[in-house]
């Protein structure tokens, strides 16, 4: 594609994840991309990389465009623009060469916009004059939440929520060695290393496509980010063990547990959506996956619930949250939160927490987990679940860690003997995990 066809193509997918604000962008981006084969993978890592990259810078274009008087409308090509001049430094003459309304390219900038962007022209994203949630391209409404949750370390913190993730996988002992696995994706020209914390992650040096793996194809590895996998090893199934994964949605989690298991005991996964449960039907194929059934949280799933009072070793909690922890991978997340949501999720996360403790049987634990890093949505809910369940103590994260995960606990990872991972401090997703066991 010609740099124009690129600019075209990014600004297209970018008007799609703006007009869809109910759909994550990777969604959309994703099935953009897949209905549109013949665009290779070079031009679809620079466009994905634009688009991301809008939405990360999204606070900062903004500001700019409103420092610069841009009189006309902030639309997604607009963004684009300014992001090239910004973050690439690209001269606004030359770019024109390439947006000359050809075929595939962008049609020719608009006086106005044309007066704005020059206007910007030799100046780089930072300027002394932006707010704070400006420079760190969050909304300003959620700054005092995160200020709560990181103290004196929020710049770092929250910096390092706008960095792009790398790719993690987990691999999966039913199929083979991790050893085996990284030797695998190197004959495909994919190299990777050991994740530090999780014992059967690989974390690859460059972004590739995995999916399209002999690797992946055959089950042996599976994307999920380091921290995910270390939740789920959290939970500590045992081969032989009836176990629920109370929101398990597409399965990663799910299939992770299973395997820690051997195929040997029962996976219940549970979810109020029977189409993210059907999603995971070919990923436990895939995996060699036999002991896992599916329950939708509907009329019949609640009467099922009911019949199972007391009879899990373990019960997983992967709470709906704000998913500030994800936002590497969702930077559009970070924009379609609501202060609402902030407001009730912690309502919610605690009738699921209440519902999903009672199939836990005595003796048994229940994992608790968010992606998110608000103590609202963690140590909080822990503080209220234990005060109204005197039958459930918390295990500390150091006993849990070394008897289930096994590699040496980081510095900076307990929160009140709770699990607490952050982009910047673990170089994982931002993850909170507790771990509570039932008084035998």
């Amino acid at each position: 594609m010609t740099p124009g066809a690129r600019l075209a193509t990014a600004i297209e997918i970018l008007g799609e994840v703006l007009a869809h604000a109910n759909r994550p962008a990777d969604a959309v981006v994703g099935d953009y991309l897949r209905s549109r084969k013949f665009i290779g993978g070079s031009d679809r890592r620079a466009i994905t990389e634009r688009v991301y990259g809008v939405l990360r810078r999204r606070a900062q274009i903004e500001w700019w465009l409103a420092h610069a008087r841009h009189a006309g409308e902030v639309s997604p090509r607009m963004r684009v623009f300014a992001d090239g001049v910004l973050t690439d430094g690209l001269v606004v003459d030359r770019m024109e060469k390439t947006i000359d309304a050809g075929r595939y390219r962008p049609a020719s900038l608009t006086d106005t916009e044309r007066a704005t962007l020059k206007r910007l022209e030799g100046h780089t994203l930072d300027h002394p004059a932006q707010p704070r949630a400006t420079r760190l391209n969050i909304p300003a409404w959620i700054e005092p939440h995160l200020e709560v949750a990181f103290g004196d370390a929020f710049d770092r913190e929250v910096a390092a929520l706008a960095e792009p993730a790398p790719v993690d996988l987990r691999v999966n002992p039913l199929k083979g060695a991790r050893a085996q696995a990284r030797a695998a994706l190197a004959e495909e020209g994919i190299e990777a290393v050991a994740t530090r914390l999780s014992p059967f992650g690989l974390r690859l040096k460059a972004r590739a496509s995995v999916v399209s793996t002999q690797a992946f194809r055959d089950g042996l590895v599976e994307v999920q980010d380091e921290g995910s996998q270390l939740v789920a090893l959290l939970v500590g199934a045992r081969p032989g063990m009836q176990v629920v994964d109370y929101c398990a949605g597409a399965g990663g989690k799910t299939l992770a547990i299973a395997a820690s298991m051997q195929n040997k005991g029962r996976v219940v996964a549970c979810d109020v959506s029977a189409f993210r449960l059907e999603r995971s039907a070919l990923r436990l194929r895939r995996a060699g996956v036999h002991n896992v059934e599916r329950r939708t949280l509907d009329a019949e799933g609640r009467k099922w619930l009911k019949r199972h009072v007391g009879k899990f070793d373990r019960v997983l909690v992967d709470a709906p949250c704000t998913g500030i922890g994800t936002w590497r991978r969702n930077p559009d997340a970070r924009w379609t939160l609501t202060p609402e949501d902030v407001a009730e999720l912690p309502a919610k996360q605690a009738d699921i927490l209440a519902s999903a403790s009672r199939l836990v049987a005595p003796g048994g634990r229940l994992v608790y987990a968010t992606c998110s890093l608000l103590p609202v949505e963690n140590e909080s809910r822990v503080d209220a679940f234990l005060a109204d369940h005197p039958d459930f103590a918390v295990v500390p994260i150091g006993e849990a860690w070394r008897d289930n995960v096994g590699t040496t606990l980081p510095p900076g990872t307990v929160s009140r003997d709770c699990l607490r991972l952050t982009p910047a401090r673990h170089h994982t997703d931002g993850f909170f995990v507790a771990v509570l066991e039932r008084k035998a």
